[in-house]
């Protein structure tokens, strides 16, 4: 299909569902020349809702629209909880590629027929997707495997679509303030490299290897092995694990496995990955866990992952101590630091919007707070004040939102909040230790020297500017701009690196004397 028939395509589909504004923003009215009459709602005893007319008009579009409805689905950063619970629904389905076409794509790829390289290969799917498609096979050594490949011409398909809504994203950003207020330019970015990586199996394949390797010494968590000598971009050949779902109460009582216990598990073995990995699964689903016999829990499907940065695990930690307590001020502050935004953040406006939210937990034990809940309406908050935040926190709010989820429907009396809350306090007291202090007195020091060297030239020009006077004062003094704002910014540097350099030698005093570790004590308690 050419790109002015997808366009049209798109456009129509649009209109067929009402929306018409989203066509004049995104500037595909001249697409729609001979077809004003499509413009208006599908015909059904019960008309549909917007957020039902959006889920159909991205179910029409494919494989790309699919996509991204199922990542706004996550986004309470972006969209009203209406629209996010009927995105959630969408199905990633699609008719099984035909056996010729499979048979095909393997061997070219692996160099031979699938009935050579595996001793079994079923041509019938297990499972068919709108990115591609899983064959149960076994290796020459008995290995049970399961074979993921790729749909033909997806590739194509998907490029042409991710080059159109970035174009569609570019020209909202210039007719709709609000498309630039959420940076939708760079979410169609984000987008595409998330969508890209799905893809490629070789980075599955690699993500799958890391998992692997951040829980060697974990028994209760099995990731299963791939296998690289029948890998490549477009197939993947990848351990099968059986067991029981997740979410299958019955067999699991059936099986005698401790459903409570299970919770916990799941939830702390997330937990390590955010926190201590900083590389963690983005799409924990209940269809993802296989409960093997003894309760293990083995984990599949790798396409979709987020890593979280030192710095951005040390700021959510902040967060999550703030919204523990209960204190609209420290959570505003902790989400500005968080986020960003075009214009100035009215902080105290922020706290006055969170307020009603935290009140709702108001008096609440630390461990009966619904965190994945709380996450997603404080994002719903930043929505309003036109915050943007990272990728891969609303990876992680997602992540969050399902692992709890999950522990609830196993365990009603579970709570997330007591796994991740020990976690949290690590990282928010972390950013105190005599190391990361002195780190930060040596970073402030380049700085306050090179401000320090400045200083007499900077002077200099001030003089000048004063001397002239007049009307050309204001125009001269805003060259001094740059270097005040390097100055106010060192001078915060500074006086942390001094109040650092006070307390690095009584911190590392107490910590010796174990008076710290005393207080500290009383004070968790």
């Amino acid at each position: 299909m050419s790109h002015a028939e997808r366009y049209r395509q798109i456009a129509e589909t649009f209109a067929r569902h009402g929306f018409g504004f989203l066509i004049g923003v995104a500037g595909l009215q001249r697409w729609l020349p001979l077809h004003r009459g499509l413009i208006g709602h599908a015909r059904r005893d019960q008309p549909y809702s917007n957020p039902e007319h959006l889920r159909l008009a991205l179910e029409q579009l494919g494989p790309t629209f699919i996509k991204l409805g199922q990542v706004l689905s996550t986004r309470p950063d972006l969209l009203p909880e209406p629209y996010r619970r009927e995105l959630a629904v969408l199905q990633d389905a699609a008719p099984p590629v035909p056996e010729p076409l499979v048979v095909d794509l393997v061997t070219q790829d692996l160099g031979a027929a699938p009935s050579q390289v595996f001793a079994v290969f079923d041509p019938q799917p297990l499972a068919s997707a709108s990115l591609g498609q899983a064959h149960a096979a076994t290796l020459a050594d008995g290995t049970d495997v399961v074979v993921k490949v790729r749909r033909p011409g997806v590739v194509e398909q998907i490029e042409q679509d991710l080059e159109i809504l970035r174009n569609l994203a570019v020209r909202a950003a210039r007719r709709w303030d609000a498309a630039a207020d959420y940076d939708l330019v760079g979410i169609a970015d984000e987008f595409a490299r998330t969508l890209r990586a799905e893809l490629d199996y070789l980075d599955e394949g690699r993500n799958a290897e890391r998992f692997a390797a951040n829980f060697a010494s974990h028994d209760i968590i099995r990731i299963p092995r791939i296998f690289w000598d029948t890998t490549t971009s477009r197939v993947l050949t990848i351990e099968r694990i059986r067991g029981i779902k997740i979410d299958d109460v019955s067999g699991l009582d059936a099986a005698g496995i401790d459903r409570p216990v299970l919770a916990d598990q799941a939830a702390r073995a997330a937990a390590k990955m955010v926190f201590e990995d900083g590389f963690f699964h983005a799409d924990p689903h209940p269809g993802n866990f296989f409960i093997e016999p003894g309760g293990r829990i083995g984990l599949i499907d790798f396409g979709m992952v987020g890593e979280v940065d030192a710095h951005l695990r040390e700021r959510l930690g902040t967060l999550l101590i703030a919204l523990a307590g209960q204190q609209p001020r420290r959570v505003a502050t902790a989400v500005t630091r968080l986020a960003s935004s075009r214009g100035p953040v009215e902080v105290s406006a922020l706290a006055a919007d969170l307020a009603p939210i935290l009140a709702r937990y108001a008096g609440r034990e630390l461990g009966k707070i619904p965190v994945g809940t709380l996450i997603q309406d404080v994002l719903t908050v930043v929505r309003r004040h036109h915050l943007q935040i990272p990728a891969e926190l609303a990876l992680l709010a997602k992540m969050l939102v399902m692992i709890e989820g999950v522990g609830v429907e196993l365990d009603p009396q579970f709570q997330l909040v007591q796994v991740i809350e020990p976690y949290a306090r690590r990282l928010a007291a972390a950013r105190y230790t005599p190391e990361v202090m002195t780190s930060r007195f040596r970073q402030a020091v380049p700085d306050v020297l090179e401000v320090v060297a400045e200083l007499p030239e900077q002077l200099r020009r001030l003089h000048e500017t004063l001397e002239a006077g007049g009307p050309e004062v204001h125009l001269r003094a805003t060259e001094l701009e740059p270097f005040v704002d390097r100055l106010e910014t060192t001078g915060r540097r500074l006086a942390i690196a001094l109040v650092a350099a006070a307390l690095i030698r009584t911190w590392s005093d107490l910590m010796r004397t174990g008076s710290f570790r005393n207080w500290f004590g009383r004070h968790r308690r």
